[in-house]
């Protein structure tokens, strides 16, 4: 019997570029998540998640990213730095409530920012999305004081639209779209 939290072979595919690994989001990841979601950034500029522990974190991963990969084959994505093979962040393309296209979000363990690892990242990850996946459009949130966030967003094509506010929060947030 194959455990029910297993990825089928099209969604364990393991994805390149010049610096990193990407992968699909597991349950080992469990500590990786538990460090990012516990980072005073991730808290100001994404929210707190109530990820306490490691068990939170898996529960997190169990609940969140795992059924979205075996609805729609794509999801958060694991990012490895290929030289020490060390996990530094997520990336992935997420249905969201509130939101009528997926839309692609990312975190990456302090140490890494500002080194351009996320944005080859994400660049690979909206390509998998439009290439393999057929994704026409893509949308991005972030709040207005994430500059860096706003920043990767417009590298990465995205165009401001709009403000938005999704269900159950109060915090309005910049909406951006890959233009037609």
């Amino acid at each position: 019997m194959i455990p029910k939290n297993s990825l089928s072979k099209k969604e364990n595919k393991l994805y390149e570029t010049e610096r990193l690994l990407i992968r699909p989001m597991s349950l080992e990841d469990a500590d990786l998540i538990f460090e990012l979601y516990n980072m005073p950034n991730f808290i100001k500029y994404i929210g707190n998640r109530n990820v306490n522990s490691l068990s939170d974190a898996e529960n997190y991963i169990r609940s969140k990213f795992l059924p979205q990969f075996e609805k729609l084959g794509f999801g958060n994505y694991m990012v490895i730095l290929k030289e020490g093979n060390q996990k530094i962040g997520g990336v992935g393309i997420f249905e969201r409530e509130g939101l009528d296209i997926v839309d692609i979000g990312f975190s990456v363990l302090e140490k890494f920012e500002g080194k351009g690892l996320m944005f080859e990242a994400a660049q690979k990850v909206k390509s998998i999305g439009m290439d393999e996946f057929g994704l026409n459009k893509i949308s991005a949130i972030t709040t207005k004081d994430n500059l860096s966030s706003q920043k990767l967003i417009e590298k990465l094509g995205l165009k401001f639209q709009k403000y938005v506010t999704l269900p159950n929060e109060d915090v309005e947030l910049m909406y951006y779209e890959t233009p037609d």
